[in-house]
Formats: structure tokens, sequence, C-alpha cells
């Protein structure tokens, strides 16, 4: 079943497409900023190896992963080892304290993107500290986002937009082995754009003014993930720098056995 699953789905074409499709959005939009053309991070939850490895073979480096025991397990693999030395692990998922050392000893990680709390700041902080002083080849700063709740959704995790300059201000002053490279968002799914522009876009964008604003950062060297599969087009003309897609590269997303 899983290899029929696969023989229909063209990776390569999703990539090359999504990639055409930043392009072009953000060809229109230099017009209106001078923010960096936005970042592919391809979601790879619950897909094959075999998937990723197509993925990477096009060129594809930045992958995104939301469950710690899926990413350990994929960054530890033979084959990704061996075939993508050069690819970037992106952490996308909530990430409990006590998982901390699981993910930051993974080869190849290249950002958490979703420190929504001090605690989670002051943990990932002290743990790559370590890490460096053990390890040579972990000379460089710990790269992360600050996630925003945008939409006010309990069961999304975030700081209030309120508390976002808060939180980077946390991050810049307290946590030395941190890089906070900017803001992200999950936000409120399945937006009617015939309604407006995503309001969860707007807020964040805000934020990302806020913090430029008062820690005179140039907007354009601070980074906003925000846009998926549905809506990373609309995200772009927003501002994201960042975008996180999966089901338009990779097909529909697998349910996990714990999933509802």
């Amino acid at each position: 079943m899983i290899r029929k699953v696969m023989a229909e789905i063209d990776v390569k074409l999703g990539i090359r497409q999504t990639l055409q499709k930043i392009e072009e959005t953000y060809s229109k939009r230099l017009s209106l900023s001078n923010a960096p053309k936005p970042l592919l991070v391809a979601v790879s939850k619950t897909k094959p190896i075999d998937l990723i490895l197509d993925a990477y073979s096009v060129g594809q480096r930045d992958f995104g992963e939301n469950y710690v025991q899926e990413l350990v397990e994929k960054a530890n693999d033979a084959r990704i080892l061996e075939h993508c030395q050069e690819i970037r692990w992106h952490f996308i998922g909530h990430l409990q304290t006590n998982k901390i050392n699981k993910v930051l000893n993974l080869p190849n990680l290249h950002m958490i993107q979703t420190v929504h709390s001090i605690k989670l700041a002051e943990g990932l902080n002290k743990a790559w500290e370590k890490l460096r002083a053990e390890n040579a080849a972990r000379q460089q700063k710990l790269n992360v986002l600050v996630q925003i709740n945008t939409s006010g959704e309990d069961e999304k995790n975030g700081v209030q937009p309120e508390d976002a300059v808060g939180l980077f201000r946390y991050v810049l002053d307290k946590c030395p082995h941190l890089n906070c490279e900017g803001v992200m968002t999950i936000g409120r799914f399945g937006h009617d754009y015939t309604a407006g522009p995503n309001p969860d876009f707007g807020t964040l964008m805000k934020c990302h003014q806020d913090i430029c604003s008062t820690f005179e950062r140039d907007p354009a060297n601070v980074q906003v993930s925000m846009g998926m599969s549905d809506d990373f087009v609309q995200a772009i003309e927003a501002g994201s720098t960042i975008v996180r897609v999966g089901s338009s590269i990779f097909g529909a997303r697998a349910k996990k056995p714990t999933d509802a």
C-alpha cells in the first residue's frame, strides 16, 4: 500500500511547482518590500524516507518535522545520513522541555521554530550551552524563532501578540547561546480569503514591525515564518520569509495512530 501511494506522489514535481509559485509571488512583492526571497521548508511529517530523498535529489535542503520521535528516527536514518549530508532540519511542533536534549543532539538540526515561552527558551539555552562546551562542531548559536499565537485559539501554542516583544527581548538578553532570527505562527486554519486578508498574517506582521522598531532591526533581517500549503501564496504577499509546505509537495498527510 505504501509503495502504491508513493507511486502516485510526484515529489519532484511538487517541489518545482511550489518553488515556481514562491518565485512568482515574490517577484510581485519586490516592488513593495525588500524582504528576502522566502525559504521553502518542506514539511515531511508522517512521510517515508524515500519521499524525503526524492525532494533532496532536486535541491530541497530544508525540511520540517512536528513530532520529536519521528524527527529523531529520520535525522538518524542511515540513508539520510549518507545521501542528505546538507539537509537542514527545522522543528516546527510543540517541544516539551523534557524532550529538548533529544532534539538538540540530532545531526543537521538547523532551527527550532516554536519557542513559545521563557521556560522553553531557558531550557534550550542551557542545553545548547552544554552541547557547545562538549562538542567542537556545535560552536554556532542555535537558531530559533519566537512562536506567537495570533489566532487566540487555546489549542495553539505561542505567546500572545502583546507579549512577543517581551519574549524576543528575553531571548536576546538572557539566552546568549540562542540566535533569535524572527517570529512564527501557525494561525487559524481555513481562512476565507474572499472575506479579506488573513488577520493572523496581519497580526504576525505587526509583531514583526514592533520587534524591528523596538530593537532597531532591519525588517529584511528578521524572519517571518507563516503560510502552509493552502495559503503560502497569501502569506508571501503579506510578508512571509519562510513558508512551511507539506501536502502540496508530499500529498495529503497520513494520520498518526495517536491523532484524533
